[in-house]
């Protein structure tokens, strides 16, 4: 294998020079980690990817709406990818718009798309009944010239992948590959919990990284400081944890448990409990969780079909709640509509149902769908986008509160919504 310096993560520009050298060599890198999971590839054997494909197809979808099976946001939330039974299509957030789109002439299913920021590199896996490359391999893909450029293959199937500069992140159902982006060498795996979902989340921008993920009890929490060299363990939950999320800066990490009631905001420099806020008081499974950009707000999705928006006290936050923290919040706001229960005054005598925190502003949607939310670049605008290719982009007013705003509403999947003829995949960090 031809070898290739190590990308600068501070100067995108290495970033593209590391990849054309990865691009011109003379065979595809592969990688199997040294663990039971792994499986033997032989580095001098043809690929599995398929041929070069043709230019992106401008035509239309037929009349019959392609199946989703994959939906996610990239790093800053700026665009988002929906992985299909027949490709993949990559949008912008805000304001919406097509991206890119590329069809695979239907020969198989694209289950997994992890993209990186908004560079011509993302990392594919092969879903639904006809994958298009093994689950249980991560496909490297270089857009700008329509090929794959390495691959990592397991023998466990690939539940989920997290990309930054300098990272690749596989997680397996049981277990989480970190490698080096510039030569694919393994640097250090996890064993975790069962983790059917794939639950993993890093910090993108920050450096060095932090990466958090299931521990190896029900309801524990794992985070991993590559900075300090230090390891450490939260019991969030007494079930099992459905849903995270961390803040760009990874501060603070946001998580639910399979009940879905409870949204639980941690530091994770100590792991100590900053913040409670109840979703419900009926058991919901918790799709997806987002902060804010500034670390404010926290929109929850889930399969009731209501998307809330929690305020994020980081201030009075940095008292546990044993100091009682939700008293004091509810004295100076008390019956203000503002997700503080005018009933916290009575916090020991009545349930803890009454005396929790309640979202600021809510959007209803039809239940039992599965969507995703981010914040959109615009104040106080939240970005919905689901598995029945609807894409909302709502705002709320955080002094008021209460019904969001609908701004926009877009199916990505309708045949209006893909690239002229001509346009390319941009080749931008």
């Amino acid at each position: 294998m031809t070898t290739v310096s190590s990308p600068n993560p501070k100067n995108p520009n290495s970033f593209f020079h590391f990849m054309a050298q990865l691009h011109r060599s003379s065979t595809i890198p592969h990688h199997k980690p040294p663990d039971s999971d792994s499986e033997t590839v032989n580095p001098s054997s043809s690929s599995t990817c398929p041929p070069p494909f043709p230019p992106c197809n401008p035509t239309q979808f037929p009349a019959s709406s392609p199946s989703i099976y994959h939906l996610s946001f990239n790093q800053d939330n700026g665009c988002f990818a929906a992985g299909l039974d027949n490709g993949f299509c990559i949008y912008n957030t805000d304001p919406f718009m097509p991206f890119f789109r590329r069809d695979f002439d239907s020969r198989g299913g694209i289950g997994l798309v992890a993209l990186l920021f908004r560079s011509n590199i993302l990392c594919l896996v092969g879903g639904g009944s006809d994958p298009l490359y093994p689950i249980t391999k991560v496909m490297i893909w270089e857009e700008h010239h329509s090929r794959c450029i390495g691959e990592l293959s397991f023998r466990s199937e690939v539940k989920n992948v997290k990309l930054r500069r300098d990272r690749i992140i596989v997680v397996l159902p049981q277990k989480i590959f970190v490698y080096n982006f510039a030569d694919l060498k393994l640097v250090h795996q996890i064993e975790t919990t069962l983790n059917p979902k794939g639950l993993c989340e890093i910090s993108c921008t920050s450096s060095p990284m932090v990466l958090v993920c299931p521990g190896l009890q029900k309801g524990q929490i794992r985070v991993e400081n590559y900075g300090s060299k230090r390891t450490k363990f939260v019991m969030a939950h007494d079930s099992k944890i459905a849903c995270m999320t961390m803040t760009q800066d990874a501060r603070l990490l946001a998580t639910a448990s399979c009940k879905g009631t409870l949204i639980r905001v941690f530091n994770t420099l100590d792991g100590s409990l900053l913040q409670e806020v109840r979703r419900g008081a009926d058991r919901a499974e918790i799709y997806s969780l987002a902060f804010s950009s500034n670390a404010q707000w926290l929109a929850v999705s889930s399969d009731k079909g209501t998307v809330h928006v929690f305020s994020i006290k980081v201030d009075s936050g940095l008292m546990s709640l044993a100091n009682d923290r939700l008293h004091t919040a509810a004295e100076t706001n008390n019956s203000n509509g503002l997700g503080i229960s005018s009933l916290s005054i009575l916090k020991g005598v009545l349930p803890k149902y009454f005396s929790s925190e309640w979202s600021v502003a809510q959007f209803r949607l039809p239940e039992g769908l599965q969507y995703f939310v981010a914040f959109g670049r615009q104040k106080n605008t939240v970005v919905i986008i689901g598995m029945d290719g609807s894409f909302y982009r709502c705002q709320f007013d955080p002094e008021s509160g209460g019904e969001m705003t609908q701004l926009e509403y877009h199916n990505f999947l309708n045949s209006n919504n893909f690239l002229k003829q001509g346009e390319t995949f941009p080749n931008t960090m």
